[in-house]
């Protein structure tokens, strides 16, 4: 990838920080995520786990549609971060400086999230919008002076977040319907934004050239974001099993959720995620596919994760008996969607459709109608049997193709413009 210097060219803005914060170079030691921004990850391995914990204490449709809205307010937020220093060096100070505010923030935001439908709506929004608004101004200062082009794509995006985060501060203040219909409007606002380029009257549609992301910054910190998810599985797992009496039946559903973990984690790191990144990094014009593999699909997997842990811990705790509708909807909802995930990802990064993922889906689904006849630990099991299933099919048909650990390294799934295949 050229340099981001090089993309900025030899013309400046007259306006914005005097200091030169933006990243320079290339290679490893230009993308590398440095260790404030794994320091920042620490809110959100708080805010993953108040999102699954508000599940597992409220277990209804009403409160798994508030985590969905929620948890993508989470992401949203915690993505466009990712995006502000791929191109910032949190190195240089100002940019550190701004990275400590928003852990603050984050922090106060994270800690509302179980009532944040409830008397902490204020608590979640203010911080949420703060965040995100104060954010992208301070980027629009940082690079007016040295990169004006992208500078401007970020005054476009001032504009967007400004009007979804009067819906977030509105909702806020109103009744919990109306708060529930804004926030989903909010919601959706944040997401259109990307994919409509930030259109603003007047300043017209960000080209997308703009976009000139380090690719394996980007790819390096989502992966990292769902080792955060991944963790919190684990500490759900772990923090169920030590208080539970121990025996045979109690080990088989510890072990059923430590096997869910594991076999998402061979998924999405052992089966997708190399070729994924090898084929982000050598895009002449990543930004597109970050758009969507890296921005859009990783809610999905992150979804599943968390999914997946609530059932986990609903299994620990009721292994045996009849399995009831929300409980067989967890296992095998979570383990669908997130081999959906896994399948948009592949698609979005180069490869064709994996049929052995998209079966995988069918199988899963249908699992769940014989909810009747299975037990939650027995269904649990099930749910692994098909997640175990697609990684060996997976990799026959990898070898079958010749192509070991990559679902199509040819990119014949997506145009030489790199712009995703969904």
């Amino acid at each position: 990838m050229s340099s981001t210097a090089n993309r900025i060219g030899t013309g400046g803005g007259r306006w914005g920080m005097r200091a030169d914060v933006l990243r320079h170079g290339d290679g490893h030691d230009s993308s590398r995520v440095g260790y404030v921004e794994l320091f920042f990850d620490l809110v959100f391995v708080f805010a993953v786990t108040q999102l699954s914990h508000s599940l597992i204490t409220h277990p209804d449709l009403t409160t798994l549609l508030h985590t969905l809205i929620l948890g993508w307010a989470v992401w949203w937020l915690w993505i466009d971060t990712t995006w502000v220093t791929n191109w910032l060096d949190p190195d240089q100070v100002p940019v550190r400086a701004m990275l400590l505010v928003l852990m603050l923030l984050g922090l106060l935001m994270s800690s509302a999230i179980p009532e944040a439908f409830e008397g902490k709506a204020l608590l979640f929004a203010v911080p949420f919008v703060l965040i995100q608004v104060g954010r992208t101004l301070f980027t629009v200062w940082a690079m007016g002076r040295h990169w004006p082009e992208n500078a401007e794509n970020f005054v476009r995006i001032t504009v967007w977040l400004s009007v979804s985060g009067a819906l977030w501060i509105g909702g806020a203040l109103a009744d919990e319907q109306t708060r529930l219909v804004l926030w989903i409007v909010a919601a959706l606002l944040d997401m259109a934004g990307p994919r409509a380029l930030f259109w603003v009257p007047g300043l017209g549609p960000t080209n997308p050239h703009t976009w000139s992301v380090r690719g394996s910054h980007m790819a390096e910190r989502v992966s990292l974001f769902l080792i955060i998810s991944l963790g919190e599985s684990i500490i759900v797992t772990g923090t169920a099993f030590a208080e539970l009496e121990v025996d045979g039946v109690t080990v088989l559903a510890f072990l059923a959720a430590f096997v869910s973990t594991v076999l998402m984690w061979l998924l999405f790191f052992d089966r997708s995620e190399q070729s994924a990144t090898a084929y982000f990094s050598s895009r002449t014009n990543p930004g597109m596919v970050a758009q969507t593999a890296y921005t859009y699909v990783p809610f999905l997997l992150i979804v599943g994760i968390v999914l997946t842990a609530v059932a986990d811990e609903v299994v620990l705790l009721h292994p045996l008996g009849h399995t009831d509708t929300w409980t067989a909807g967890l296992i095998c909802g979570a383990a669908a969607v997130y081999l959906l995930g896994n399948a948009f990802f592949r698609r979005a990064t180069g490869g064709r459709w994996s049929v052995t993922h998209l079966v995988g889906v069918v199988v899963v689904l249908a699992a769940f109608l014989l909810r009747d006849a299975l037990t939650p630990l027995a269904l649990n099991w099930a749910s692994n049997g098909v997640l175990l299933a697609v990684i060996v099919g997976d990799v026959v048909l990898s070898r079958r193709a010749g192509h070991s650990n990559s679902p199509d390294p040819e990119g014949s799934g997506c145009s030489e413009s790199g712009d995703g295949g969904i």
